[in-house]
């Protein structure tokens, strides 16, 4: 009670809740994965198409009082047995390498998908025959089948893209025709059939758009082996030939000097790793948003 007979009423403290903290969202090893690949990757690719702009030397010059240099300022790769500077010659060598691989990646990729949707879609003898010739390829290992056909159609950098091509196709056919043989099944296609569409249009508006999540994770993951194949032919004197730089060619002729000049083979086989290295990175991180997403 106040003096005067009034009431003071007593103020009522609320408990105030402590102020949210805002939880950092760190990336998920998935998302480290993906993001890893693509930024080593885009690295890589973007060194070897700047190479004439950014190099101050030719890939070709030789310089016989400069041969055998260790890594320095001058030369950051050091030179060769020629007196050519190393780290210039790795990425006009990468710019040949990672074109191959785009290049074969692309042929054999589309002509392996429409070859597999178009064996699940007929079926029959085309399903037959083209299942049985995947088969033979795969009795024989990659390197093996490659080097047969390099010594059908012969050496030099468009050869290689059609050797390469004609050995990976079944990769994505063999895959590609599983899935559509699985979406053949599905309710938005028996109801295109009903509504009477054609199978091109089928193929081409329901089954194609339906894979491109698989094709392009076979596409990523094929770069690292086509990289590796081109590079193994480079080393053998089957694929580029010299003076054309190589990954696998550069490989092949520092292997002579290792003991006094480790890094003519060592440095460009460590670009070489770190291109496969990138491209499986961004497979693998694809393949599983992919099963995720199937999953869900």
């Amino acid at each position: 009670m106040a003096p005067d007979g009034l009431t003071v009423a007593t103020p009522v403290v609320r408990n105030q809740s402590p102020p949210r903290r805002r939880r950092v969202r760190l990336p998920s090893r998935r998302g480290l994965a993906l993001w890893s690949g693509v930024t080593l990757l885009a690295i890589i690719v973007l060194a070897s198409v700047l190479a004439p702009l950014t190099s101050p030397y030719a890939p070709n010059t030789i310089a016989l009082k400069a041969t055998l240099q260790p890594p320095s300022m001058l030369h950051w790769f050091g030179t060769d047995q020629l007196g050519r500077d190393v780290l210039t010659r790795t990425l006009y060598g990468g710019r040949v390498s990672l074109t191959i691989a785009a290049s074969t990646v692309v042929l054999a990729g589309l002509g392996g998908m429409f070859i597999g949707i178009a064996a699940a879609y007929l079926g029959g003898i085309f399903d037959m025959a083209v299942m049985r010739l995947a088969e033979v390829q795969y009795a024989l290992p990659a390197v093996i089948l490659a080097i047969l056909l390099v010594g059908v159609f012969g050496s030099g950098t468009a050869n290689v893209v059609l050797v390469l091509t004609l050995t990976n196709w079944p990769r994505f056919a063999r895959v590609i025709r599983a899935e559509a043989q699985s979406l053949s099944q599905r309710d938005f296609v028996l109801l295109a059939r009903m509504a009477g569409a054609s199978r091109l249009r089928i193929i081409l508006r329901h089954i194609a758009p339906n894979l491109r999540s698989t094709f392009f994770v076979l596409l990523t993951l094929d770069i690292g082996l086509i990289v590796t194949l081109e590079a193994t032919l480079s080393f053998l004197g089957l694929g580029v030939q010299p003076p054309t730089p190589s990954w696998g060619g550069m490989i092949a002729d520092g292997r002579g000097y290792l003991d006094r000049a480790w890094w003519t083979a060592i440095l460009p086989g460590s670009v070489l790793m770190l291109t496969v290295l990138a491209s499986n990175l961004i497979g693998d991180a694809l393949a599983t948003t992919a099963g995720t997403e199937r999953a869900e």
